[in-house]
């Protein structure tokens, strides 16, 4: 009788282990999925668009900033009072050259800074450094 109950002890523990494995992979898959939905691609570029040099798809949070995203995936080098981009990853505009970065979400010029301009899944923001004479 010590046996059986020993055994039936041992077998409910695996099933419960068994139950436990499978709830952690089912509530998984959704996560998965929804950080796909949940993601913006950055397009880094020179020249209006003539030299690439990157394209990211990067995790976004609710009331993310293009400025949160950019700060949370890139090297950034901010000017006046942090709210002006002047260097991604190293490669900064300058005066003498008369170049700056100028910013773009889904193609279309900003008209706001990075800081005001609120991201959605899907968005694509583009950052070109080219000359602005």
């Amino acid at each position: 009788m010590k046996k059986l109950v020993v055994v039936l002890a041992v077998l409910m523990m695996m099933l419960a282990g068994c139950g436990t494995a499978e709830t952690k992979k089912s509530s998984e898959q959704p996560k998965t999925e929804e950080t796909k939905k949940q993601q913006v691609t950055v397009n880094i570029t020179k020249d209006n668009g003539k030299e690439k040099v990157t394209e990211k798809k990067v995790a976004i949070k609710e009331n993310d900033t293009v400025m949160d995203v950019m700060k949370s995936n890139f090297k950034l080098d901010l000017i006046y009072n942090d709210a002006f981009i002047n260097g991604i990853d190293g490669v900064k505009g300058n005066e003498q050259d008369k170049t700056s970065w100028f910013l773009s979400v889904n193609g279309k010029d900003a008209t706001k800074g990075a800081k005001d301009i609120k991201v959605k899944p899907g968005d694509v923001i583009g950052f070109d450094l080219h000359k602005y004479e």
